[in-house]
């Protein structure tokens, strides 16, 4: 049995993310919510490579040469002087999604204690697989609300992760 059952809404949530941004033009993706603040192309880049970054350099999963994302570098989203198109951002959403999706087909519920060490700094963390995956989605549904919060205030559509279809 795999842990699709426990989390049947996440893809809904990349869906509403992903059709939301790919209508953005170049103009409304360079909102930021603050001028210190990162762009709303750059939050969208983060939060996709966020994915990246857990499942592929903390878990070792597979997926990450298929994405605009390297396991080794800071991610495009950091280079501010390089804006990413709304077409960018989707392939960046689709492709890191795919990784998060043979997840929740392969992994066991067994398998969600399961544990993996990683140094932050000279710190030792130890991570379960659940709570890396709690933690993706909390990420995903975080900025998703700051990227509404953003949207909203510029009276553009904002992504409502729980419209029913």
């Amino acid at each position: 049995m795999s842990i699709r059952p426990f989390y049947d809404r996440w893809p809904q949530y990349n869906r509403r993310l992903t059709e939301i941004v790919g209508a953005m033009t170049d103009e409304q993706l360079a909102i930021r919510p603050a001028p210190d603040l990162w762009p709303i192309w750059a939050t969208v880049g983060h939060t996709a490579g966020g994915r990246v970054y857990w499942l592929c350099s903390v878990l070792g999963e597979p997926g990450a040469d298929a994405t605009p994302f390297s396991t080794t570098n800071d991610g495009w989203e950091d280079d501010l002087d390089h804006p990413r198109s709304a077409s960018e951002l989707v392939t960046a959403l689709d492709t890191t999604w795919s990784i998060v999706d043979r997840v929740l087909d392969r992994w066991t519920p067994d398998m969600l204690g399961e544990e993996v060490e990683r140094f932050y700094g000279d710190q030792r963390q130890v991570h379960s697989r659940s709570s890396i995956l709690q933690r993706i989605l909390t990420h995903d549904a975080y900025h998703c609300g700051e990227l509404s919060q953003t949207l909203g205030i510029h009276e553009l559509p904002q992504i409502d992760l729980w419209r029913p279809d």
